[in-house]
């Protein structure tokens, strides 16, 4: 009997021991675990929902290390339990790595010899989309994938942007609107339709609730409140049809473009004569579309339905600038991707002219031998302005009419990874990550 005690006892006392052990292992390798890593690379399973992680992080006020050129710009945060979670359900890959790990990778990138770099993410920035509250039969890029990476934004339009609410945000995205009053030039093939007939009606009562005659002078107004919002240390993003549009807005300022079928009166004879380029963004030497039937804005765009461009969807590609992570950390987060060939997309505006931009605009990315410009970056006072060509990187050809992409078919969408580059581009600390 007491043989059996003593062989109870000793079970006991190693089954003790065992659980002790097994508890420092996993509180040992609880402490070590003490990063989230969120790779961008090719093992990313769900690149778009991986920037909404970032941003659910840096809501919660978890600073988020973005790790420029490294595993295609992959994000770095303090181990939480939670947003580990929220991947988990949303899909996106992840890696908890110890802290002796995270410094390792800090390490490596502050490397001279290497071209990477770190930045800090410190804070969600307030997001506002300038987009008409009517529905229109055409969807937005910027809307459909902040929506699926769970991107909260704000909706806003005229009446909010003459009210001065832009000094409220930190970034802003133009639907692709046309700031000229023209509105977007679909005369020459829809002015018959229901829905073109009903934006034109709400666009004149818009514009005399507002105090103006005509659209193109409520137009130009909105147009000064972002160049107002963009010089005071604002960002803007804009894609298709609204980069070249405002740029035309900007130059035509103080001259009539509109032809009688857009305002009630007839173009200036000698408008093109009277353009300003001195006061656009990005472009220059454009010549303007006078033909009400022509379905585009100025010279600006390239775009096949003038034959002008020779190329087909298998072969339309772009490629993105290599820049110094070190030096030139804005542009390299701005083209952060696990990819450097982006497949083309069209849209009202596909691609810029590369003689109509200015010589201080940013190329990051273009088709040199058709002389294409795809993505643009510039600086206005204080703030930043960055355009983007095409309609939806995952539909080449967006008619008006077409259902919105499904996004969820294309998670690891390139393009659409470099409208998400921007949204996260206020969140970053001015000064470098040092490490």
């Amino acid at each position: 009997m007491f043989l059996c005690y003593w062989c109870t006892s000793q079970t006991n006392s190693r089954l003790k021991k065992t659980v002790f052990t097994l508890i420092l292992v996993m509180l040992s390798l609880s402490a070590s675990a003490s990063y989230l890593l969120v790779p961008m690379d090719e093992t990313q399973r769900n690149h778009l929902k991986a920037y909404g992680i970032a941003y659910y992080a840096l809501e919660r006020e978890v600073e988020v290390t973005w790790l420029l050129n490294y595993r295609g710009g992959t994000f770095m945060m303090k181990y939480a339990e939670s947003i580990e979670r929220q991947a988990k359900l949303r899909g996106v890959s992840t890696e908890v790595i110890a802290d002796g790990q995270s410094t390792a990778i800090l390490s490596e990138i502050a490397d001279p010899s290497v071209n990477m770099d770190a930045v800090r993410l410190q804070k969600a920035p307030k997001i506002a989309v300038y987009s008409p509250k009517s529905k229109l039969p055409w969807d937005d890029a910027v809307t459909l994938v902040m929506t699926y990476a769970e991107i909260p934004y704000d909706v806003i339009y005229d009446e909010e942007v003459v009210a001065g609410v832009l000094p409220t945000y930190d970034w802003l995205h133009l639907h692709h609107e046309d700031f000229t009053g023209q509105y977007g030039k679909f005369w020459g093939n829809y002015r018959n339709a229901q829905w073109y007939i009903e934006d034109v009606r709400d666009q004149e009562a818009r514009a005399h609730k507002l105090g103006y005659q005509k659209v193109s002078q409520l137009k130009l107004a909105v147009v000064h409140k972002i160049r107002d919002f963009v010089m005071g240390g604002g960002f803007l993003f804009a894609m298709c049809s609204a980069p070249d549009s405002y740029d035309v807005a900007l130059a035509a300022e103080n001259v009539d473009i509109c032809d009688v079928m857009f305002d009630g009166d007839p173009m200036q004879p000698n408008a093109q004569e009277l353009l300003d380029y001195s006061k656009c963004f990005a472009f220059k030497d454009f010549r303007i579309s006078t033909n009400p039937a022509e379905y585009e804005i100025s010279t600006i765009d390239i775009d096949d339905r003038t034959r002008q461009r020779q190329i087909n969807e298998k072969n339309d590609f772009f490629t993105l600038f290599d820049f110094s992570a070190k030096w030139d950390w804005i542009p390299t987060m701005l083209t952060q991707n696990h990819t450097r060939i982006i497949h083309g997309f069209m849209g009202q505006t596909t691609a810029f002219r590369r003689s109509t931009v200015k010589t201080n605009a940013l190329i990051m990315g273009e088709n040199k031998e058709l002389g294409e410009v795809r993505y643009l970056h510039g600086e206005y006072g204080k703030g930043t302005w960055t355009f983007l060509g095409g309609h939806d990187p995952e539909d080449y050809r967006h008619f008006v009419g077409d259902p919105p992409t499904d996004l969820s078919l294309y998670p690891n969408s390139p393009g659409y990874r470099l409208i998400l580059n921007n949204i996260l581009f206020p969140a970053a600390k001015k000064e470098k990550h040092k490490t």
